[in-house]
């Protein structure tokens, strides 16, 4: 999954870099696992804009992903990988041993035709997903369960892991990306190995119209707003915030932490933000 450079024939392609997509092995989707998806563009069930500089792009499909991998001890054969548009980590077609088909998203080192299982008996290798309780430690893992039987919401970007730390009573301790150190309960699914497409973090836009392409709208500065706009606008010529940074609003912001989840809070170990 190296990442392609061009040769700056215009401006837009001097600093772009894409995927080669080489590992893609088929560009029609599975038409059974699709579903329309409606560009809301940052709006809310009012229509009310609640999320800025989001709309336009292209329009595609959303693919629907087994999170869940809960069909046990039933062994699945990955048939194709897949582009997906709407996250940047690949997919691949499953067909199980029964006849049925679901998407996954594909670990690093997952070929096609390699065969994966799912279930407590299954064994703890690339592709394999199972309960916390049954993987041993120092794994690592993705694909993971916040709640037993909700579907993986943890680790599902393109190169991210977590690693699979201790056991204590009834939770296990994973180590996330981003360093924290979360309690977790034994019985959720999660799926051994490293998210594949590595080099996704690697990319350069190179142009703005490509970000457009990905939904993305204009953001304009605060400094260049008016006072009335922004608090960090006003001001002859250019000039500093000369406050501490702020949202449109007059929240603080960049740095201040905002986070306040007492359900899910409670389970961190070690803090993402602690000092080294």
């Amino acid at each position: 999954m190296p990442l392609r450079a061009y040769k700056p024939t215009s401006p837009g392609r001097r600093f772009v870099t894409r995927s080669t997509f080489e590992e893609i092995t088929t560009d029609k989707p599975h038409k059974p696992l699709l579903e329309p998806k409606k560009r809301i563009s940052g709006r809310n069930s009012q229509g009310r804009m609640t999320v800025r500089h989001r709309g336009g792009g292209e329009k595609r499909h959303f693919r629907r992903i087994d999170f869940k991998r809960d069909k046990w001890d039933v062994p699945a054969r990955l048939a194709s990988i897949e582009y997906d548009p709407n996250r940047s980590a690949r997919i691949g077609l499953l067909h199980y041993r029964d006849g049925d088909k679901r998407y996954m998203l594909v670990p690093n080192g997952l070929e096609v035709g390699d065969e994966v299982v799912a279930g407590p008996k299954a064994e703890a290798r690339v592709g394999n997903a199972l309960p916390l309780r049954n993987i041993p430690l120092g794994t690592t893992i993705h694909n993971i369960e916040l709640v037993a039987g909700r579907g993986a919401q943890l680790v599902r970007s393109a190169g991210t892991s977590a690693q699979l730390l201790a056991k204590e009573g009834g939770h296990a301790q994973v180590r996330m990306p981003s360093g924290e150190v979360r309690r977790i309960d034994m019985r959720c699914m999660a799926t051994v190995g490293q998210v594949g497409n590595l080099d996704h973090e690697n990319q350069n836009m190179g142009k703005a119209g490509r970000v457009r392409h990905m939904g993305r709208r204009p953001q304009t500065r605060g400094v260049a707003m008016t006072p009335r706009d922004h608090p960090h606008g006003g001001g002859e010529g250019k000039s500093p915030t000369g406050m501490p940074p702020k949202t449109p609003w007059g929240q603080p912001a960049m740095g201040h932490r905002t986070r306040r989840n007492k359900t899910t809070g409670r389970n961190i170990v070690r803090s993402r933000h602690r000092k080294s």
